[in-house]
């Protein structure tokens, strides 16, 4: 077998590229048949059912510190995952949740670790969605077990609880076949953008784990992984108690290259993908306890001394009081399937983007000024605009830390864009489509293949902040994991080794 150089996420990326020429002559047809059910049920267990704390009056909260804790934990999962809506469906219904997921495929699964509180018993539950329930299937403590698997990472140390997603392959697999792996990060990214901000609502902190022996905490879970596979950890550190308050560590670490591997066949990518990104027990790590570098680099990459430059600094948007108005609109936050054609502004573009790059502008409304992603210094952010009054048409680069827009191309691209995202209308009609993309050369470089998770997951949760605060400003908001990679750098006019990782429609819903 002749030398690879490219090693197992460069191939899984342009094996799993969308191409014209070949995906016109690709035919999938769907087995309704064998359609997944995006519910997971466990038979035999202990029930918690959390609905009598949503509606839980605050006045019978402060004479209940039980009835409010529970409170707090039942908003935090309802707002993170729960069920919105339901939809009838050729005789069944379709069941929305407070997150988005490509095609209502829903992979992503929330489970929850209690190292013993007053109110919940040590041992691993499964969060229920369609009963907003926790069916606790283990008994024992598991804690120590969880720290271990995560190299003892220092956020687990005072914590109780711990929130633990997977990934159910099948349920994105059966439509999307080995392109699915993107869908499903990206769709665990919106539900980290849900569980940071739900966790703001009820005085919790989550802090990321992505860096923790697969192996362990798949086995931890008792899930099969085969089937289903550890995406995300999540130490939650509960504000209202002081021991709780805990300095930012790591959130991601480094795996292995593989550069070495058999030709592997159609529909077998995706599994044996995520396999060879995991951590191992073999690997030794240190945690520093020092503040983790999360926000951007001091400079901005993109920086052409011709381009003009907009600035973005705006009013903040506003979330009232106790972030009331958040709170609804993770609630009634819907993807929009099509656009008026009426342009936005340049005041309602800024407003999305200082809510989605600058946490900081928030501290006052009580949001987390520094909320963990896994390496934001990896991601760059795009913008072609063909219709935002006040701004000219063309693609943008947006530099975060000079909190400005820098015009890189001169042209209308409502066209290319139409194209680009496989003929969908959401492309063409929407006003500024915004291109998360990132240099996988590089970033392998850095944390190895199991970066193309991180990848995705800080994709979808930038996504996630852009839905939200789309939603609050009443507008219409679409994020598109399918569109031909190799074309959208053309038009973007960057370089082949930048990655696109996901992509935002913006317009005024029709």
């Amino acid at each position: 077998m002749p030398e690879i150089h490219e090693s197992i996420a460069q191939h899984y990326h342009e094996r799993t590229k969308y191409d014209p020429e070949t995906l016109a002559g690709k035919t999938h047809q769907l087995d309704w048949a064998k359609q997944p059910v995006p519910f997971k049920e466990y038979k035999i267990g202990s029930d918690f059912d959390l609905k009598p704390y949503l509606q839980e009056q605050p006045e019978a909260l402060n004479q209940n510190s039980e009835a409010k804790w529970w409170q707090r934990l039942s908003k935090l999962l309802f707002h993170s995952y729960g069920l919105t809506a339901k939809i009838p469906s050729m005789g069944s219904a379709v069941y929305l949740r407070s997150a988005p997921s490509a095609g209502g495929l829903y992979p992503a699964e929330i489970y929850l670790v209690s190292r013993g509180t007053p109110f919940l018993p040590a041992g691993l539950y499964n969060y229920q969605c369609r009963t907003h329930s926790l069916k606790q299937f283990w008994e024992n403590n598991v804690w120590t077990a969880l720290q271990n698997a995560c190299f003892w990472h220092p956020s687990l140390e005072n914590t109780q609880l711990a929130i633990i997603t997977t990934a159910v392959f099948y349920r994105s697999a059966w439509r999307y076949e080995d392109r699915a792996y993107r869908r499903i990060f990206l769709d665990t990214g919106h539900l980290l953008g849900n569980i940071e901000l739900a966790s703001a609502i009820t005085d919790y902190r989550p802090h990321l784990i992505g860096g923790f022996i697969d192996e362990a905490v798949n086995d931890l879970l008792y899930i099969d992984p085969e089937q289903e596979g550890t995406t995300v950890v999540i130490a939650l550190a509960d504000l209202l108690d002081i021991k709780q308050n805990l300095p930012l560590g790591k959130t991601a670490l480094p795996s292995s290259v593989e550069t070495e591997y058999p030709r592997i066949p159609d529909g077998e990518l995706l599994k044996y993908f995520h396999l060879h990104t995991q951590i191992t027990s073999e690997q030794t790590v240190k945690h520093d306890l020092k503040p983790a570098k999360t926000e951007q680099s001091l400079e901005d990459k993109y920086n052409f001394p011709f381009c003009e430059k907009i600035s973005t600094i705006t009013t903040p948007i506003d979330w009232e009081r106790n972030l009331s108005a958040l709170e609804n609109t993770i609630y009634k936050r819907r993807s929009t399937r099509a656009y008026s054609g009426e342009k936005l502004t340049l005041d309602e573009l800024k407003s999305l983007l200082d809510f989605t790059y600058q946490p900081e502008h928030y501290i006052d409304q009580g949001l987390d000024r520094n909320p963990d992603y896994f390496d934001l210094n990896l991601i760059e952010t795009f913008i072609a605009v063909s219709g935002v009054k006040g701004l000219e048409s063309g693609c943008y680069y947006y530099a975060p830390q000079a909190q400005e827009l820098r015009q890189i191309r001169f042209k209308n691209f409502r066209r290319e864009l139409h194209f680009l995202c496989l003929g969908q209308e959401l492309g063409r009609d929407a006003k500024a489509v915004i291109f998360h993309t990132a240099d996988l050369k590089t970033a392998i470089n850095k944390y190895g293949d199991r970066v193309y998770r991180y990848l995705h997951l800080d994709a979808g949760h930038l996504g996630q902040r852009l839905n939200l605060a789309a939603i609050r400003l009443n507008l219409g908001v679409s994020g598109i994991g399918g569109f031909f990679d190799d074309q959208v750098n053309d038009v973007l006019g960057i370089p082949a080794d930048e990655a696109v990782l996901y992509i935002t429609t913006l317009g005024k819903p029709r």
